[in-house]
């Protein structure tokens, strides 16, 4: 390989950085409530949690949440209401392509087990009695990301999911067991 190939290649991976140099493994996230009306309501105790801990804010405000491969939960609270929550959909950002295009894998490993690889949506908007889903592919820059009702479900009819069955178990009686 000569030497202008050579610099070619390194400054293509030096330049396309890797989501733990150029990115962060931190993100805010701004957290609104509102009533189904679209009413807007304030000071609502709200948790975000995810494999890194749990992180909280009152609606509506801002946080700094860790940044992670798996999605982020979301649940209000406020006297009187029945709760409010979300899930945020972790993306793979341009940091993790950029990796996996230019450097290879062990940026990409890096990254993924760092959490800086991806991103959460910027903003958004719960409401009291649904459980809504988010998703980064609907930010718009100054507006709330999009959010999805799931389905006709209440927040107060969501049982939580249920035990694991237990394995089969095998009994060996007189009249099965091998002579």
């Amino acid at each position: 390989m000569n030497k202008l190939a050579a610099a070619g290649v390194m400054a293509c991976v030096l330049l396309s950085g890797c989501a733990s140099i150029t990115g962060d493994s931190v993100q805010a996230i701004r957290v609104e409530t509102r009533l189904a009306d679209g009413t807007e309501v304030r000071d609502a105790d709200c948790e975000l949690f995810n494999d890194y801990g749990s992180f909280k804010v009152r609606s509506p405000g801002s946080v700094m949440v860790h940044r992670s491969s798996t999605d982020i939960n979301v649940a209000c609270k406020k006297d009187g209401l029945g709760d409010a929550q979300g899930t945020g959909t972790s993306r793979a950002n341009s940091g993790m392509w950029g990796n996996i295009i230019f450097g290879g894998g062990i940026g990409a490993v890096i990254d993924h087990s760092k959490g800086t690889a991806y991103t959460y949506p910027q903003w958004m908007q719960l409401t009291f009695e649904k459980i809504m889903f988010f998703d980064r592919r609907d930010d718009k820059d100054g507006q709330p990301s999009l959010g999805r009702e799931a389905g006709n479900t209440s927040v107060s009819a969501v049982q939580p999911p249920a035990a694991p069955a237990a394995p089969p178990v095998s009994t060996v009686t007189a009249e099965n067991k091998a002579p």
